[in-house]
């Protein structure tokens, strides 16, 4: 089992809760994969420096000056300083942004008509990344050495450029990276047998997959008030009539959108938690 842990910027702006989720993460067996927003710290930054942030569902617009506000919050400090906690609890870790060995390419988005506003927004330097761009040989070899890989949203467009990339974009790509990924490890040999479960057809080994989204609520609440109405199960029809309510929202949207296409691609579950339920069964499966 490959797990992708993505938590949220709230999550890293919280000592207390980032703290309780470094060590939990150092003792989950097996490997692991930590993917990380800072988009909390990110806006103070902005705000702290005159500057306005520009959020468009849930996505920030990054010019060029905000993009090098994000790449000092994401890839810097928010980046290392997982990192070294990481280290403290006994966990060796690597922090890597998308240029760092060439793990993650994105592409410039262009201009999109956005419904809700009803017009095109152009978001600057953001890119778009998906499964294709993930160097998954590159993640599955730090993997074997027992490395846990430490990403941020900041990746390279493969011509010099940095681009901003939504973490959970990231944390969903990766994940159906892995599980499509295939590999023969020198330490087992496939049986090559009909009933084999844990081969591809072509006979190389893959690994199971899950993806965990972990932020500040307890999962997909009914009531953004209500700590209580946590939505144990949503499939497609239950998204869009959540969508339609108003019920799911902004930030929301895109982290459920990428839930789902990570099933559609081979991820064989997706979780929706509290951070703090890192090692239990609590949260939202996506179906």
């Amino acid at each position: 089992m490959i797990r992708i842990i993505k938590i949220g910027g709230n999550v890293v702006d919280n000592p207390e809760l980032l703290k309780k989720f470094v060590r939990d993460l150092a003792v989950m067996p097996g490997m692991k994969i930590l993917v990380h927003g800072g988009g909390v710290m990110a806006s103070q930054m902005q705000k702290a420096m005159g500057m306005a942030p520009q959020m468009v569902e849930g996505r920030r617009v990054t010019d060029e000056e905000t993009l090098k506000v994000v790449t000092m919050v994401y890839a810097g400090w928010c980046n290392k300083s997982i990192t070294s906690l990481l280290q403290a609890e006994g966990c060796n870790a690597i922090g890597l942004c998308g240029a760092d060995g060439n793990v993650i390419k994105a592409k410039k988005r262009a201009p999109i008509y956005v419904e809700s506003l009803g017009k095109d927004v152009d978001y600057g330097y953001v890119g778009d990344v998906n499964a294709e761009s993930v160097n998954a040989g590159f993640i599955y070899s730090l993997l074997e050495k027992g490395i846990v890989p430490v990403f941020n949203a900041i990746n390279h467009d493969g011509q010099g450029s940095l681009l901003n990339t939504n973490a959970d974009t990231i944390a969903s790509s990766v994940a159906i990276a892995m599980a499509n990924y295939r590999y023969r490890s020198p330490r087992e040999v496939c049986c090559r047998c009909e009933e084999c479960t844990h081969c591809s057809d072509d006979g190389r080994l893959t690994h199971e997959t899950e993806l965990i989204y972990c932020f500040e609520k307890d999962g997909v609440l009914y009531d953004k008030d209500d700590d209580s109405s946590v939505i144990p199960e949503i499939d497609r029809q239950r998204f869009a009539g959540l969508k339609a309510e108003g019920v799911v929202a902004d930030g929301m949207i895109p982290k459920l959108t990428n839930a789902f296409k990570a099933i559609d691609s081979g991820v064989a579950r997706v979780v929706i938690k509290h951070v703090r339920n890192l090692l239990n069964d609590k949260g939202t499966v996506l179906i």
